[in-house]
């Protein structure tokens, strides 16, 4: 009998913990390849549940609303790159940045070793950048740099469960003037948490004009036979 698909295509150790990207054939599917990112041995993601990444991109695009044209994307976390794809797919996008804090994440793009790479590696309308997108709309935006439309960020697993020790602040009521000043004119925050927090929705409608939920169900295979998983989008604009 033939051995299912398993290998590892990378383990970097990093200050998060060891981070691991493999590639393999799902036992209950066979002949299905899946390419996931585990740190310290917890599944991050996996290129068979991309729902909740796609959703992320897709409906802070119709949330902006407009048919206006040359709109700027900033991505804050590349994973396996499916939330950037998305923006991609709107033919509305002019950029699309994506803040990286790791950079064998982002290797794994010139590498070619996720499904996305040649997708993103090709598209002259992405910049992959390493550093602390958290840290960066923290800080008041650099003179004459341009606003972004579209600010996306999936990095933390919820906005009190955080993946690494800068970002707390970014979910305080105080640093949000300090956000809001990197968007522009009807411009879009947008925010995944693995879990809903009405204490974050609180403080985004405290602080912008509009804020939402969009609530993001999917079946995830790889647990309990198919456990139904729903993940939170937050929006807020002025």
């Amino acid at each position: 009998m033939k051995k299912p698909v398993f290998e590892i295509l990378d383990s970097v150790d990093t200050p998060l913990g060891v981070l691991y990207l493999r590639r393999r054939e799902l036992l209950s599917r066979p002949g299905t390849i899946v390419t996931e990112v585990t740190l310290d041995s917890e599944l991050l993601m996996s290129s068979l549940n991309t729902d909740s990444e796609v959703a992320l991109s897709e409906r802070a695009l119709a949330w902006r609303g407009g048919e206006d044209s040359g709109l700027r994307v900033l991505v804050g976390g590349l994973g396996l790159g499916y939330t950037a794809a998305a923006a991609l797919g709107s033919d509305r996008v002019a950029v699309v940045r994506v803040v990286e804090h790791l950079p064998a994440v982002i290797g794994w793009i010139s590498e070619g070793k996720v499904p996305l790479a040649e997708q993103l590696s090709s598209d002259s309308r992405v910049e992959l950048a390493e550093g602390d997108v958290y840290a960066e709309l923290l800080a008041a935006p650099a003179e004459g740099a341009a606003p972004w439309d579209l600010i996306l960020i999936d990095v933390d697993h919820t906005p009190t469960e955080h993946l690494g020790p800068t970002s707390a602040p970014f979910y305080t009521a105080a640093a949000q003037a300090t956000i809001k000043a990197h968007l522009a004119p009807e411009g879009v925050l947008a925010v995944w948490s693995a879990g809903d927090n009405d204490d974050y929705a609180a403080t985004l409608g405290a602080c912008f004009a509009q804020t939402h939920r969009e609530h993001v169900s999917w079946i995830n295979e790889l647990i309990n036979d198919g456990q139904e998983i729903e993940d939170v989008i937050f929006l807020a604009r002025d």
